[in-house]
């Protein structure tokens, strides 16, 4: 059986975890997330995007290239990842800019390493995008109440969806899935589940092109 390493991106709150888990539970793989917890950054930014923006995209630069590389290079069996490596520069890093949290010259600095860290990492099998609306994003966010979410708006996500709408139209590194995450509950109906298990393994395999519409 090939091995395989399938990343899935989304917006905050689009149900990345979830489908990760669920699907490695599935098909037996090894399911990584994204680094939450442990994250020596995150509630500052949270607190003060413009203050700690640059460092966050430095430390999870670091990290998820370690992580990305490990399962593309080293990891044994078929692995899926919560977050991709490309979403920090493609949709972070550019929002926090466009909101005037980070400097252009500090994208600029940021953007030169992290395109030579890209240049250097094997692209994945699939990029799974759980696509969302910005209200049914702000009502997951709000239903798990974390406390370091509290101060994300619709606006903000709204800027997210329009990054990931221009990045992914150009998006060629790998093969790509698209599931509309307003309209498929994996988690509560298991024919959901069912149905993107079906479609990813198709895209693995090569025997169709799928996007859902």
């Amino acid at each position: 059986m090939p091995r395989h390493f399938v990343t899935v991106a989304g917006n905050i709150g689009a149900g990345k975890t979830s489908l990760t888990r669920l699907m490695a539970a599935r098909l037996g793989w090894h399911a990584f997330h994204e680094s939450v917890d442990d994250n020596p950054y995150l509630a500052d930014f949270y607190r003060d995007m413009g203050a700690w923006g640059f460092h966050l995209q430095v430390y999870f630069l670091g990290h998820r290239s370690k992580m990305h590389r490990y399962l593309a290079c080293e990891h044994p069996t078929s692995a899926i990842l919560d977050r991709s490596i490309y979403e920090d520069a493609e949709i972070f890093a550019r929002a926090l800019n466009a909101q005037g949290d980070l400097s252009d010259r500090d994208l600029s600095a940021y953007r030169s390493v992290y395109d030579q860290v890209v240049a250097d990492l094997p692209p994945p099998s699939l990029l799974v995008y759980l696509r969302a609306s910005p209200q049914t994003l702000l009502e997951r966010i709000q239903k798990r109440a974390r406390g370091i979410e509290t101060g994300i708006t619709a606006e903000y996500l709204s800027l997210l969806n329009s990054f990931y709408q221009q990045w992914l139209q150009c998006f060629d590194l790998c093969p790509m899935l698209t599931i509309p995450s307003d309209d498929l509950d994996f988690v509560a109906h298991e024919q959901h589940l069912n149905l993107i298990v079906e479609r990813v393994l198709d895209r693995l395999e090569g025997r169709e092109e799928i996007r859902f519409t």
